[in-house]
């Protein structure tokens, strides 16, 4: 068994702090975080581009950042007079709550713990160890590195190519979307789910008062969540395979509800996919995909109903079609799209353009210089579905040669195509959690590895 005496986590939003703070806990390990943006630290994209008035998706109840501590968010929300468990937290809040973390942890370790701020521009692996340059030129040796990337910016469609800011904006986590916009204006959002609501949120908070149109091929909007009914939880996994398990899920909905029809799923999401074929695996995501999207990653109530006051003030619409041009005009663009089901193209006058289309998965296509560097270089590869980085149940990367690699490992949301279900706290969490005691070894001391 490899010895491990120093880990290097590259990424320092929820997935690396949260890592370094579980591999402290649970072993004797040096740590060495490194984060390339200092602001972003324990808070990255979700939490550190947060606006004032965005909340979480899950109540507070559900959002302890460690696994064997439920309570751990609660309470220390209500130490701080922010809410109680039944809330739906501002997600500032929420990255404050890992920055605390990260603080206590900071005393705690000591010397085992070192926060780089710095970027990582390359990282080789050898027999001995991984090593990691960093920008400022300095270098870092350890036994092993975890790369959590988080999730990356999202692609141009091909329609947008060549458009630039201000009338077609790739970023939509940047807190300028709504300068320079006046109430005659139209805004298009590319995409109508999550990252199309908080968008459309942050535009109103910023005192737009014109048009919003969130656009997607079917026109799906994330559901809300509204208190439910108790029932009695299924203890099994459903071994059904996709085609059945939506006709399943469907009569469970009428003896439950479809949110706890769904919800009672969440334990067992993982093996089912990991359980799926290629061929099952690849139906899913386009087919099945966005449906399970609105009705599995629900919205505050709160933000729902911002959402259809918006509605009933005209001021917002969710429409299913696709861009299949664009231009400038002026200080604007014209996009062509074609609505769902219809061949005639209509002409959209927009002041801007913002997409939301979400985070890009597909490893060939990344601009990051260090994955980018890994890639071509056959360290790290695309899952078969081209939706994240190959890794095995582990966690640990998979190389060009369909080897894993015992010193280099990924995790966070760019794991999906191993994991599926990993972009939510809850399941980074697990699996953050799971991994610090597998390098500790803290599994086999309490036996869980017999």
């Amino acid at each position: 068994m490899m010895r491990v005496d120093h880990v290097a986590v590259v990424g320092g939003g929820f997935s690396g702090v949260l890592l370094a703070i579980n591999l402290l806990r649970h072993g004797t390990v040096r740590v060495t975080l490194i984060e390339r943006r200092p602001d972003r630290l324990g808070r990255g994209l979700a939490y550190g581009a947060a606006q004032a008035d965005h909340v979480l998706n899950v109540r507070a109840a559900n959002m302890s950042a460690l696994p064997d501590q439920p309570r751990h968010f609660t309470e220390w929300l209500q130490a701080q007079g922010l809410g109680q468990e039944g809330s739906f937290a501002r997600r500032r809040d929420y990255g404050g709550y890992l920055c605390a973390m990260l603080d206590e942890m900071r005393t705690a370790a000591g010397e085992r713990l070192t926060v780089l701020p710095d970027e990582v521009i390359d990282l080789t692996i050898a027999e001995d160890g991984a090593f990691l340059a960093l920008k400022s030129g300095g270098t870092v040796a350890a036994d092993v590195a975890v790369v959590a990337a988080g999730n990356l910016p999202p692609h141009d469609l091909p329609a947008l190519v060549g458009q630039q800011r201000p009338a077609y904006v790739n970023d939509p986590w940047a807190a300028d979307i709504g300068e320079g916009l006046t109430a005659r204006d139209s805004v298009l959002l590319l995409g109508s789910g999550l990252t199309a609501v908080d968008c459309a949120l942050s535009l109103e908070s910023s005192g737009f008062e014109g048009r919003i149109i969130a656009l997607s091929r079917r026109g799906l909007s994330p559901y809300a969540h509204t208190p439910t009914q108790p029932y009695a939880v299924r203890s099994d996994r459903p071994n059904s395979p996709a085609s059945a398990l939506v006709h399943a899920v469907r009569a469970r909905a009428v003896e439950i509800g479809w949110r706890n029809a769904v919800d009672e799923l969440r334990p067992f999401t993982q093996d089912m996919w990991r359980a799926a074929s290629a061929t099952e695996r690849s139906r899913f995501l386009r087919h099945l995909r966005p449906y399970w999207d609105v009705h599995r990653h629900r919205i505050a109530p709160e933000v729902a109903a911002r959402l259809d006051a918006l509605r009933a003030q005209g001021r917002l619409e969710v429409r299913a079609a696709k861009v299949v041009a664009s231009r400038t005009d002026g200080d604007g663009l014209k996009v062509d799209l074609r609505p769902r089901g219809r061949e005639a193209v209509e002409t959209l006058r927009v002041a801007r353009v913002v997409n939301c289309t979400g985070p890009l998965g597909d490893l060939r296509r990344v601009k990051d210089p260090l994955l980018r560097k890994l890639f071509d270089r056959g360290d790290i590869r695309p899952d078969p579905l081209a939706i994240g980085i190959d890794v095995d149940r582990q966690c640990r990367a998979i190389d060009a040669n369909g080897d894993a690699q015992e010193r280099l490992m990924i995790v966070g949301p760019m794991t999906r195509g191993a994991h599926w279900e990993i972009v939510a706290v809850p399941d980074i969490r697990r699996q953050v959690w799971a991994l610090a005691r597998q390098i500790t070894s803290a599994h086999w001391v309490e036996a869980e590895g017999l």
